[in-house]
C-alpha cells in the first residue's frame, strides 16, 4: 500500500512540475504588456499643422484602445532638429516620433551635419497618411493663379517674400525658385501656422504648406489656394490645379507622415503599434477629419512605412 502511495505521489509531482514549466515557458512567450503608461507623441511641427491634426486625431483613438493617454508634444522650430533631439534623449519606447517622413530624408542634401543617423537611431512603426501639399498666396495680391504670381515676381526680383516649413517643403521651394530663375524673400518662422494671419493681411505673398496650415483662411477666403503638389486632383480640393497641370512640375510634393519609435524598440513592439495603428485608423470619423484637412489616409504597419 505504501509503495503504490508513493507512486502516484511521485506521478502527481511529475503531473504538477510538468504543468509549471508549460506555464512558465507560455509566460515567457507571452509579449509584455504595453503601454504601461503615458505615451507621447513628438512633432517637429506646431499645433494646426497637417502632422499635429493627423496625430492628434490618431493619439485618441490609440488612447481609448490602449486605456493610457497619449499626449502630444510640439517641438516646432531648429529644422526639426529640436523635435528629433527630444525623441532621442527621451530613448523610450513610450515615446514616439510623429512627422512627415520628408523633414529628415532631406537633412542630408540641405545640412552638413546633423546630431543623428536616421538608419541607426529611428525605426519606423506606422504609416499614416499623405499630405497634401498647396501653393497659397494673398488675396490681397493681384496675381490670382500661380503663373500670374511668377510673372508679378519675375518683374519685382526681390521685392516678394514666402514662408515655408523647414525641411523638404523649403527644399522643393528652393528648387521652385532656382528652376524658374525667380529671387523671392523668406521669411523665417518657428512655426509656419504663425504666418497665416501675415497672408491673409498681405504682409506676405505665398505660402508652400500643408493645406491644413491654410485651410481655416482659405475657407474664409482670405488667401487663395491656386495649386497643389500631389500627382492627381484631391476630392477635397477638386477644383484646385496640380502643379504638373500649370507645368510647374518643380513644385510636386507628395508629403508622407508616419510614427518612428527608438532604436531599441522590438520588432513584435513596433508591428503591435503598428496593427492598433491600422485598426484605430478604420475609424470613419478620423478617415473623414484626415480627408478634410487635405490629406489621404494610408495606414499601414512598419513594413508599408
Amino acid at each position: 500500500m505504501a509503495r503504490r502511495l508513493a507512486s502516484a505521489f511521485i506521478v502527481v509531482l511529475s503531473i504538477m512540475a510538468s504543468w509549471f514549466v508549460a506555464h512558465d515557458s507560455a509566460r515567457a512567450q507571452a509579449p509584455a504588456p504595453w503601454p504601461t503608461r503615458t505615451v507621447r507623441f513628438i512633432l517637429p511641427f506646431g499645433p494646426g499643422s497637417g502632422i499635429d491634426v493627423g496625430a492628434r486625431l490618431v493619439a485618441e483613438k490609440l488612447a481609448a484602445r490602449w486605456a493610457q493617454p497619449v499626449v502630444i508634444e510640439n517641438r516646432p522650430g531648429g529644422d526639426g532638429i529640436l523635435a528629433m533631439t527630444s525623441f532621442l534623449n527621451a530613448n523610450d519606447d513610450h515615446v514616439l516620433l510623429f512627422v512627415g517622413v520628408g523633414s529628415y530624408t532631406v537633412h542630408p542634401y540641405m545640412l552638413e551635419k546633423t546630431p543623428y543617423d536616421f538608419k541607426r537611431d529611428v525605426l519606423p512603426v506606422a504609416r499614416i497618411a499623405n499630405t497634401l501639399m498647396v501653393v497659397t498666396l494673398s488675396s490681397k495680391d493681384m496675381a490670382t493663379d500661380l503663373k500670374g504670381f511668377m510673372a508679378h515676381a519675375r518683374a519685382n526680383p526681390g521685392k516678394l517674400n514666402a514662408a515655408v516649413p523647414q525641411g523638404i517643403s523649403e527644399f522643393v521651394f528652393d528648387g521652385f525658385l532656382k528652376t524658374e530663375g525667380l529671387d523671392i524673400q523668406k521669411v523665417p518662422y518657428k512655426d509656419v501656422v504663425q504666418a497665416g494671419p501675415d497672408l491673409a493681411e498681405g504682409r506676405l505673398n505665398i505660402i508652400f504648406s500643408s493645406y491644413a496650415t491654410v485651410r481655416p483662411i482659405a475657407e474664409g477666403g482670405q488667401v487663395r489656394v491656386v495649386a497643389i503638389g500631389a500627382r492627381e486632383r484631391v476630392a477635397s480640393l477638386p477644383n484646385v490645379p496640380t502643379a504638373d497641370e500649370l507645368g510647374v512640375p518643380s513644385f510636386r510634393l507628395d508629403g508622407l507622415s508616419g510614427l518612428f519609435g527608438p532604436a531599441k524598440m522590438t520588432a513584435e513592439l513596433r508591428n503591435r503599434i503598428g496593427q492598433d495603428v491600422v485598426e484605430a485608423m478604420k475609424d470613419l470619423s478620423v478617415l473623414d477629419r484626415l480627408t478634410a484637412s487635405g490629406q489621404t489616409p494610408a495606414p499601414g504597419g512598419a513594413a508599408e512605412l
